[in-house]
């Protein structure tokens, strides 16, 4: 694989993360995954 394709590619897949990241964030998907995050933690630490 060339060089120059290899770079369209990894900017090309940076701009859709990208995307995805401010689309979950307009939809109020922060707080959920946060949430989540915490009753993981508090569940692996034997708090919950």
């Amino acid at each position: 694989m060339s060089s120059k394709r290899k770079s369209i590619i990894q900017i090309t897949t940076f701009l859709i993360a990208g995307f995805f990241i401010l689309y979950g964030m307009v939809r109020g998907e922060v707080s959920v995954v946060l949430n989540k995050a915490v009753n993981i933690c508090f569940e692996c630490i034997g708090l919950g």
